[in-house]
């Protein structure tokens, strides 16, 4: 049963049409008293309530009644909907436990889905996860291992993947966001429309608009012709925001003008476009103490993290590194016509221990490398060995020494070239980033996300 509580009889007559319509079982109340006899007879499944019951249009109504029944019940799930909607109130409801927050006139299409999405995710979470009934369930193919932690996040996603639901993927750089990502992609209804990938940690704020909301002839002096943009392109399908920890704060609220309205405008055009898109996104930040240092947007925050799914460094599931290594000399006996080609008892328990900051991306680097460089068909922790990158001594070293190509990654590379320049001025930020070439935003962008210690004082 669906319980919509508003005091305007239209939006009551209203709403349970539409939810009848879809095969809902519906109550209504006018405001408290009514919501709690309601309450006595019956638990409701879901609750759609409405912010204000008198002539205050603050919410605080809503808010108090809201809370109430979280007290009494504190698993069903309540969406908010209100007319005079802000964002001071949303992240309010958010925080009081609300699941989302609709502002009329709705689309009913969304609040269906909002209400679905929010029933599918009150489901009880089946206990004990194991990776051959996963599988069975799921497409899980290009996720390796069988870690107690990773297990549970597959779980996980495979209760979340058939709604709706915004997720928020966290974790070191190098732990498969991206896969993550896919994986709730292509075991959605969505799977079969588009998957658009987005790396915002690499658009600049004055192309912001165009990438994403696409552009008309003429809306800037290089605009020959229009331009649909990402999130256009994602219609109908899932769109995954790579790095949102990175984006600068006027576009976070261009962002989430979309995210909650699901409407845009191209950037040159006064002519308003819908979008049903699901929204994935992820980040190697930390974006809670982000948050309270006011460098991300709470409103945001609360937008994309109805469900946050934070994926374990290599190091805290070492037992899967086997795994990962023979999934990745199989695939490359194929690429580089090596059939016998193997890894042995030794060289796998050894590369258990190795140390691994660049994560799952670091581990396929180094075994490819290996495979190229090693001519034996069984691999030994000496080949290995031989053809890790070179460890940083902590001498400082020349601004303009790089490594020879092939021997790490371009993280690898920038995160030791930031650690030198830091070293050679003496974390002195202005410097360092003049001797980098970039601006001392971005520096302390990269600082963060290396987890590079530094200080705001020169």
């Amino acid at each position: 049963m669906l319980l919509i509580i508003d005091d305007d009889v239209a939006i009551q007559t209203s709403l349970s049409l539409l939810f009848r319509k879809e095969g809902f079982a519906v109550r209504v109340a006018d405001g408290p008293f009514e919501t709690f006899d309601v309450l006595e007879q019956e638990t409701p499944e879901a609750i759609l309530l409405d912010m204000n019951f008198s002539v205050d249009t603050s919410g605080d109504d809503g808010l108090r009644l809201l809370r109430r029944i979280r007290e009494r019940l504190p698993n069903v799930p309540v969406i908010l909907i209100t007319g005079w909607g802000s964002i001071d109130l949303a992240v309010e409801g958010m925080k009081a436990g609300a699941k989302d927050f609709i502002t009329k006139p709705w689309q009913n299409d969304y609040l269906v889905q909002s209400v679905r999405t929010a029933l599918n995710l009150a489901q009880t979470a089946p206990a004990s996860p194991n990776r051959r009934k996963l599988d069975q369930q799921f497409q899980f193919d290009n996720i390796i291992g069988e870690d107690p932690n990773l297990l549970d996040i597959l779980t996980t996603i495979g209760r979340v993947a058939p709604t709706d639901a915004p997720v928020l993927i966290t974790g070191e750089s190098g732990t498969g966001k991206e896969l993550i990502a896919e994986a709730i992609h292509q075991n959605s209804r969505r799977k079969r429309n588009p998957f658009v990938k987005v790396n915002l940690g690499g658009i600049s704020s004055t192309l912001f608009e165009s990438e994403l909301f696409g552009h008309v002839r003429g809306a800037f002096t290089d605009a020959k012709t229009d331009r649909v943009g990402r999130f256009e392109l994602a219609n109908k399908g899932s769109i995954f925001l790579d790095e949102i920890g990175d984006l600068d704060p006027s576009s976070q609220v261009k962002l989430l003008r979309v995210l909650q309205d699901r409407t845009f405008e191209p950037l040159g055009s006064s002519k308003s476009r819908t979008v049903d898109v699901r929204v994935i996104c992820a980040t190697n930040r930390n974006l809670e103490e982000m948050v309270s240092k006011g460098q991300f947007r709470e409103d945001l925050f609360y937008r994309i993290n109805l469900i946050t799914v934070r994926l374990p460094a290599l190091r805290e599931r070492p037992g899967d590194i086997p795994l990962l290594v023979n999934y990745f000399v199989n695939n490359l006996k194929t690429i580089y016509n090596r059939p016998e080609l193997r890894v042995g008892t030794l060289a796998q328990k050894w590369l258990k221990n190795l140390p691994l900051p660049g994560n799952i991306r670091q581990l396929k680097n180094v075994v490819e490398r290996t495979v190229l460089l090693s001519p034996n068909d069984e691999l030994l922790p000496d080949d290995f060995e031989r053809n890790l990158p070179q460890t940083p001594t902590s001498a400082p070293y020349a601004l303009g020494s790089l490594p020879q190509v092939g021997t790490m990654t371009l993280e690898e590379m920038e995160y030791q070239m930031i650690q030198r320049a830091m070293t050679f001025h003496q974390n002195r930020v202005s410097k360092v980033a003049r001797a980098l070439g970039i601006t001392r935003f971005a520096l302390y962008r990269r600082l963060e996300k290396f987890g590079i210690p530094y200080t705001t004082e020169e």
